[in-house]
């Protein structure tokens, strides 16, 4: 991503959460953090005086002064803890509320319009978009909050401190000349010495920070992939190059965090440098005047203390750039994720053909056009019509495109060109060569994807019944990764209970029945035919006995999609 854009990129992330419907509590949890940040910044100054104070009483010997000034920092104390807790405790809550309303958000962008499918076709180079959504929202909301109340905290305390020191550092002569408020002109010159050679240093974190992130989800990407197909992993025997892919999926990310380290180590040698000679550093600067008379020992504490906060907020950048780093690439991830939607979004709407709706009772195929992302053609321009009710048989080699005019037909599918004209409100279901059963209960599953309160459980029961799989029929409330237990053919008869359920006005079929016996496909497809009668039934298939269920054939030749 061009740094020019950076900032522009980082404001479209942060705006909308603050100038949408949900901003009223999160603004009123702002602005007590902020207050809260600002009166503990309140009492640091109050400390300083205090320590002033405090010191001066070993000085004169004032005992009874020493005591009241116990207290009086037991006072402090307990209120600065008090605010400390509960402004981490806001900043929680705020932190809650805005990864809530930000996770809703990217949920639905990735879900409309299905970008999630073409995100995968047009966009190879954006990956793991459930990492950018679970976990770098999460980085980006809690970074985001804490930098920039951090960012508050130092200049609010650099605006408090630098009055104080500049008052009681006094005015230092070298070479005839007087430097008035000299501490600060020192605190300022360690602090941009130490910031620029800080970024320097660091720099390099930020593409690492990035690769890192990646290197993660990939590796617990293909750790999920072996689970979610560990049968098909097993009966290949393929454990060897299971292993190896994660051995060397785990390499890149051990690489990657060797380097990070060394750079870290780097980083950390220059700051501990640093944050060491801070403490030491202003009462060596501010001696002379000690040691002269002119300044006494609690003043000597006040002005180390009131140094310490000065460098301290100038020098927030340099504590904070580990931070900074890691929240640097997640913007870029997360920018990169929302520049990949939009992308697909625009590609899509320029790519694909028109589909419209109108009152004509058939579907229609005008001059449609299929390709590849590569630009292959896998069907030349094709005028075609399927009329309500009609059951129609799709043949063809594999890899023809016959998959491929379904996706189109649903609207999923980028590459083609041409007009799709559907029936006015038709209800169309698409069953996939695999059926997607999500996670949940099994009566989730069946209904999909419609909503499983809306449909009585007798009628599932029913549907499991009927296509053959009434041993699940009592287990309707129970949970599991349905997609794991169930065997393929029990996974197409659970399918075709699905369309007996949902009963669309257009069903599309590809392969259905691959998975199951002769008997069973012609009973299924006999099931199908008495129980949604109305439907209009077009399926994808290479057994010649599925023709006797279909009145009308069309077969894939070439280019070109002909009666068959």
């Amino acid at each position: 991503m061009q740094k020019k854009r950076f900032f522009p990129m980082l404001w479209a992330l942060t705006r909308p959460y603050w100038f949408s419907e949900k901003r009223g509590r999160g603004l009123v949890l702002l602005a007590t953090v902020v207050g809260l940040a600002l009166m503990l910044v309140w009492l640091e100054v109050q400390f300083n005086n205090w320590n002033r104070e405090f010191y001066n009483t070993f000085e004169s010997r004032d005992q009874a002064e020493f005591f009241r000034q116990l207290g009086m920092f037991t006072l402090l104390a307990v209120l600065y803890i008090v605010l400390q807790v509960y402004r981490l405790y806001f900043q929680q809550m705020l932190i809650i509320e805005w990864r809530t309303w930000l996770t809703e958000r990217y949920l639905g962008n990735w879900l409309k319009d299905r970008a999630y499918y073409r995100l995968q076709l047009l966009d190879k180079g954006t990956d793991n978009p459930d990492q950018r959504i679970a976990e770098d929202l999460n980085i980006f909301v809690d970074l985001t909050l804490s930098l920039s109340l951090g960012l508050l905290s130092a200049v609010v305390t650099l605006v408090s401190f630098v009055g104080i020191l500049w008052v009681i550092s006094g005015a230092l002569t070298v070479a005839g000349f007087e430097i008035p408020g000299y501490m600060v002109w020192v605190a300022l010159l360690y602090a941009v010495a130490g910031t620029w050679l800080t970024h320097l240093i660091g720099r390099p974190l930020i593409a690492l920070g990035f690769d890192q992130q990646r290197f993660e989800a990939n590796f617990r990407f293909a750790l999920v992939r072996l689970r979610e197909n560990s049968e098909g992993v097993a009966l290949y025997r393929g454990e060897g190059g299971e292993l190896a892919n994660f051995r060397a999926r785990f390499a890149n990310v051990i690489a990657n965090w060797w380097a990070k380290m060394l750079k870290q180590k780097q980083l950390t040698w220059f700051t501990s440098f640093y944050g060491q000679v801070a403490i030491i550093f202003p009462f060596v600067v501010a001696s002379p005047r000690f040691f002269s008379g002119a300044m006494p020992l609690g003043g000597i504490f006040q002005i180390a203390s009131a140094f310490g906060q000065v460098q301290g907020a100038l020098s927030w950048f340099i504590s904070a750039y580990p931070s900074f780093a890691n929240w640097k690439a997640t913007v870029d991830r997360l920018t990169g994720f929302t520049e990949a939607l939009e992308h697909a979004r625009a590609e899509a709407e320029r790519l694909d053909g028109e589909r419209v709706e109108g009152r004509q009772k058939t579907l229609r195929l005008e001059r449609l056009e299929l390709d590849l992302p590569g630009g292959r053609t896998l069907l030349a321009p094709t005028t075609l019509e399927l009329n309500e009710g009609e059951s129609v048989l799709v043949t063809g080699p594999s890899g023809a495109g016959k998959s491929t005019l379904f996706r189109s037909l649903a609207g999923i599918w980028p590459y083609w060109k041409g007009r799709v004209a559907l029936p006015q409100g038709a209800r169309l279901l698409f069953l996939p060569q695999r059926a997607y059963l999500p996670i949940g209960s099994l009566k989730h599953a069946v209904c999909y994807p419609a909503d499983a309160a809306g449909i009585a459980d007798d009628a599932a029961r029913e549907a499991l019944g009927a296509v053959g799989l009434p041993h699940l029929a009592q287990d309707l409330a129970r949970e599991e990764n349905w997609a794991q237990v169930l065997s393929g053919g029990e996974q197409q008869r659970l399918a075709v209970a699905r369309a007996l359920l949902n009963r669309p006005d257009w069903l599309f079929m590809d392969e259905p029945t691959a998975a199951l016996p002769d008997d069973t496909q012609a009973a299924l497809y006999r099931l199908l035919k008495e129980r949604l009668p109305a439907t209009t039934l077009v399926s994808i298939g290479h057994r010649a006995e599925l023709a006797q269920f279909h009145a009308r054939q069309l077969a894939w030749q070439g280019l070109a999609l002909s009666p068959g």
